[in-house]
């Protein structure tokens, strides 16, 4: 059992503002070359912020919702592209916690390792051979793939001897084959590239069926009796993803008022922007829309705290309404990042100035699966309305 003094969450939030100096002198190499500079992963590690969610018996931290939701808002006002990669990392070092004790002492050796993940078998297949599955195929957008040691992977399995079935298990990164697909509009130094298995031979120790971990939960031991474990798979996923719409949105609103002092209306009377009465309604506006999105954050982040300190099954209505809580969180930051960008002028579209990588950033976070406002609305809708919700993962 390790002994570490687990940091509070306004600690972890100070160690993303300590750290911050390097991750911005990283940044412009880290863009252009499509991950994250090794002296931004160093910083992260030595911050401890790939512990969040790694168990206590290994170093970890086994972090709260609400605290994921405030470090991934720090780490979004920093850079998105980190935010995005850190968060990631959590709920790969989460759904590691649903398999074998014995794995999880592989994986976690290293308490600070990084783990990539994906959930959808996309079109890759399994095929049971003694001892194991065999794999082929290709698994897209694995964010952090270039420095994580392990990678969360999901296939059909084709048994013969029944019907196919999906699977998740776990792999070393050194066994698959990273692609140089990644050249993305945003979020570009998450590293997001593909990654291929060929005839991979995965131990039956580190798999396991799907069916099986939503049915049964966690097949560790030692996370049994903890809460944390019990949360459902999609709404783990939501925590971290919450909290980083409103840090990327306050990053343009940073710029925009390191800006503002000598900035006037061009082809107007006003010599100074800051008393100009349409700067005060769009600076009010893009206020209340970056309270309403940290809003939609903490209510998700506190609602999975609340119901985990019961140990009850999470009602569907906290289910359904925590995608309509990620929608929001992103949709209302968009419009907050967009009314500080319009205000900005036009000397903003420089690339010395990073209101436009931002933006990028948001739109290309906003069109992940799980996070599209529109299609997350609807699943709400929909339990609202009375109906069974449609998604694979709710």
């Amino acid at each position: 059992m390790s002994h570490i003094k687990v940091p509070s969450q306004q600690e972890l939030v100070q160690r993303v503002a300590d750290i911050a100096p390097v991750i911005r002198a990283d940044a412009e190499w880290s863009s252009a070359n499509g991950r994250l500079h090794d002296n931004t992963i160093k910083a992260l590690t030595e911050a401890g912020l790939f512990r969040v969610r790694t168990p206590l018996r290994y170093g970890g931290y086994e972090c709260d919702a609400r605290t994921m939701v405030e470090v991934a808002d720090a780490l979004g006002r920093v850079d998105g592209s980190v935010a995005w990669w850190v968060a990631v990392s959590w709920v790969g070092s989460w759904i590691t916690g649903q398999f074998s004790d014995a794995l999880q002492d592989e994986v976690f050796a290293d308490p600070d390792a990084q783990v990539s993940s994906t959930i959808g078998p996309a079109a890759v297949t399994a095929v049971p051979v003694e001892g194991g599955l065999k794999i082929d195929g290709t698994w897209p957008f694995i964010s952090g793939a270039h420095s994580s040691g392990w990678q969360i992977v999901s296939a059909i399995v084709l048994d013969p001897a029944g019907e196919p079935y999906p699977m998740m298990g776990l792999v070393p990164t050194a066994e698959l084959k990273l692609g140089d697909d990644w050249q993305a509009v945003g979020l570009q130094a998450t590293g997001s590239v593909s990654t291929t298995a060929e005839d991979l031979f995965v131990p039956n120790s580190r798999f396991r069926p799907v069916l099986e971990m939503v049915t049964q939960g966690s097949a560790s031991v030692a996370n049994a009796d903890k809460p944390l474990y019990q949360v459902p798979l999609r709404l783990m996923g939501a925590i971290p993803m919450a909290g980083i719409p409103a840090g990327l949105a306050k990053a343009v609103r940073d710029i925009f008022f390191e800006r503002l002092p000598g900035r006037k209306i061009t082809y107007t009377d006003y010599a100074v922007q800051a008393e100009a009465p349409v700067t005060h309604l769009r600076v009010g506006e893009a206020q209340m829309m970056i309270d309403e999105s940290e809003f939609h954050a903490r209510r998700l982040a506190d609602a999975v705290d609340a119901v985990s300190a019961t140990g009850t099954p999470f009602p569907m209505d906290v289910r359904t309404r925590s995608r309509a809580d990620v929608g929001a969180a992103v949709q209302r930051a968009k419009q907050a990042a967009a009314i500080y960008a319009q205000a900005s002028g036009g000397s903003s579209a420089y690339r010395r100035v990073p209101i436009q990588k931002i933006l990028d950033d948001l739109q290309v976070f906003s069109l992940h699966a799980n996070i599209v406002p529109d299609v997350n609305f609807e699943i709400y809708g929909r339990a609202l309305c009375g109906l069974a919700p449609n998604p694979l993962y709710v």
